[in-house]
């Protein structure tokens, strides 16, 4: 005989309904997890960016300023004002904390020798480099910002630049480099969003020389320097923080250089080190 149909086996409409709901429920809470777990690696690797690039630059000054005042033996090219091992520029006091505030500039000079040495005895040909470190406004766009005119405003950072000259003996000064040779080359970026570059020169015992030595200022310490403190405070290339907060960003020693209270969303960290510039006082 034939089963009656009331008593074949099956699932109701109500069952079916209640299966989606758990599915759809387990899938949100799947979803949920994975969105915390993105984010949370999203944020890890943001920050590992920021302080490798950080520490790259940092890197390049600490190779840089301990070679300042570098000479070859038996190096004939005339001593200038213009050849002192570290010239550094500070930024302009009284601008910090507000978008129109500058880095710190630095100049390093050391000597050097292009090529082998020719002919017995052997002659070398001796040059005498400069590397500078400066900062310029950074030209990424800010696309989270409303457009201005028919293009979006930059991102409220730096770029540090940096470049290579060599000194001209013909015409006592520092030859353009795009003119020169292979071996230097004007200003080209190194890295991108910098929120500030600060160097602080310091003497044998320790103490800040101030005023910084210039050419016209305090011209007797220019020899002086024997370590560079350097503070490089790096900031995310994109909002890192959920919500928009407060924050303090400092500098080091001087309190004039703080850069005040910024409301946004943005992580931005400090790197200090110290370059000793070995060359000097030999």
């Amino acid at each position: 005989m034939k089963k009656k149909l009331s008593s074949t086996a099956g699932v109701t409409l109500i069952e079916i309904l209640i299966g989606i709901l758990i599915s759809m429920v387990m899938m949100a809470a799947m979803f949920t997890s994975y969105t915390v777990v993105n984010s949370t690696y999203s944020q890890v690797t943001d920050k590992a960016n920021i302080s490798s690039a950080g520490r790259d630059i940092i890197g390049m000054l600490l190779k840089d300023i301990r070679i300042a005042g570098f000479k070859w033996y038996n190096d004939p090219t005339p001593v200038s004002d213009k050849h002192a091992p570290i010239i550094i520029t500070k930024a302009k006091e009284g601008n910090f904390g507000k978008d129109s505030h500058t880095c710190d500039k630095i100049e390093i000079v050391y000597g050097g020798v292009a090529g082998p040495p020719t002919g017995k005895p052997p002659v070398y040909d001796y040059e005498t480099y400069k590397i500078t470190y400066e900062c310029k406004k950074s030209k990424i766009l800010d696309k989270s910002k409303p457009k201005q005119g028919n293009t979006y405003p930059p991102i409220k950072a730096f770029a540090i630049y940096k470049s290579k000259v060599k000194w001209k003996n013909s015409d006592n000064d520092w030859a353009n480099p795009t003119t020169d040779n292979n071996n230097t080359y004007a200003p080209e970026i190194v890295v991108d969003y910098i929120s500030d570059m600060v160097f602080h020169p310091l003497d044998e015992t320790g103490q800040i020389i101030d005023p910084v030595p210039s050419i016209k200022t305090n011209k007797d310490k220019l020899r002086k320097i024997k370590t560079v403190e350097i503070a490089l405070t790096v900031r995310s290339s994109k909002d890192f923080f959920k919500t928009s907060k407060k924050r303090e960003v400092k500098a080091i020693i001087n309190q004039k250089r703080n850069l005040g209270s910024k409301t946004d969303k943005i992580l931005r960290e400090t790197i200090v080190v110290t370059a000793h510039a070995r060359n000097l006082g030999l």
